[in-house]
């Protein structure tokens, strides 16, 4: 009998993260799941490790493709799972023991074409990888749209932690090749009419980046499809996605006026960042933690808003259409 959830996770050269990703899923309460792993010409695949949680009792399934991009490397996965949901997870998290048995019961209450669930932390992280995931989930960095209880726009499943049914599949196609291809296809999903919800207990562990530079990397090139998902769907763009760019302007217009005029000039910024340290510290109960969110929020603002506003000026201030191939070669480079 078919499993109700298929688990699809394309994988480039992670060989480290799929082991963590497995064996979380080895010790799931429910194992009313497959998990395919499809691999996306890595030059050190995961082959062995897939093979050895299959021998564990682990329902995996492991395809070798050429290297073509993640989104594809999805599509591959989808036309081969078998289950009546599909579950997407990125290689770098690790899955809470409850996860499928909560989703399930969740789904049984109140069911959705779609879902996502939150991510967070996990205590062996390093304490960069928790300033960085308190950066990507707090609602003074991002207004609460990865999730969280307050937020500035509608809930937007993203692919570290989504889903959607067969049917939803069937009638809105797979993903699209492209930085935020998880909000294109959450949008695609939405104007088909089908239903989007948060599903908040169904929270994973994601590792996110492991150092400030590849870090500021994403974040820049995030910045660019935003600019990108504006042109495909033009009333997508919204004022909290404006922000980091504003912070952009606004820093340096702040730092400009310290070096013109007064000193005093740099205190707006400087209260912000108090305000993340303080944030960070109530979350976290670590000093080192909140210490490491000041840079954290501040590569995460300054690179989205410098990839924002480059995208903004290249693509639709001069009307070049080069950035999305950018996305795509970057990308493949990670």
């Amino acid at each position: 009998m078919a499993p109700r959830f298929s688990v699809i996770v394309p994988v480039y050269n992670r060989p480290a993260e799929v082991e963590d990703l497995c064996s979380s899923l080895l010790a799931q309460t429910s194992r009313d799941f497959e998990l395919v792993l499809v691999e996306d010409g890595s030059t050190v695949p995961c082959a062995d490790i897939a093979e050895r949680y299959r021998s564990r009792g682990l329902d995996v399934r492991y395809y070798f493709k050429d290297n073509e991009g993640r989104s594809i490397a999805r599509n591959y996965g989808l036309d081969r799972a078998s289950g009546d949901y599909f579950i997407f997870f990125d290689s770098d998290c690790v899955i809470p023991p409850a996860y499928f048995e909560t989703l399930a019961r969740e789904l049984d209450a109140a069911p959705l074409d779609c879902f996502g669930g939150p991510d967070a932390a996990h205590e062996s992280f390093s304490d960069t990888q928790k300033a960085i995931n308190y950066s990507m989930t707090s609602f003074l960095t991002t207004g609460g749209i990865r999730g969280g209880k307050v937020r500035l726009e509608k809930f937007t499943p993203r692919t570290f932690n989504m889903g959607f049914s067969r049917d939803v599949y069937r009638r809105v196609g797979g993903f699209r090749e492209m930085f935020s291809e998880d909000i294109d296809m959450s949008t695609r999903i939405r104007n088909a009419g089908f239903s989007i919800g948060l599903v908040r207990p169904a929270c994973v562990w994601h590792k996110r980046r492991v150092d400030f530079r590849r870090f500021f990397r994403q974040v820049y090139v995030f910045g660019m499809s935003r600019i990108t998902l504006k042109l495909l769907y033009p009333g997508s763009l919204k004022l909290v996605h404006v922000l980091p760019a504003l912070f952009v302007v606004g820093l340096l217009l702040s730092v400009l006026l310290a070096v013109l005029v007064s000193p005093w000039w740099l205190l707006p910024p400087a209260l912000y960042f108090v305000a993340v340290f303080a944030g960070a510290l109530a979350a976290t109960r670590s000093l080192r933690i909140a210490l490491l969110a000041v840079p954290a929020a501040a590569i995460q603002l300054c690179g989205y808003g410098a990839g924002f506003i480059r995208a903004f000026v290249t693509r639709i201030l001069l009307g070049r259409g080069r950035d999305i191939d950018e996305e795509i070669s970057i990308r493949k480079g990670k």
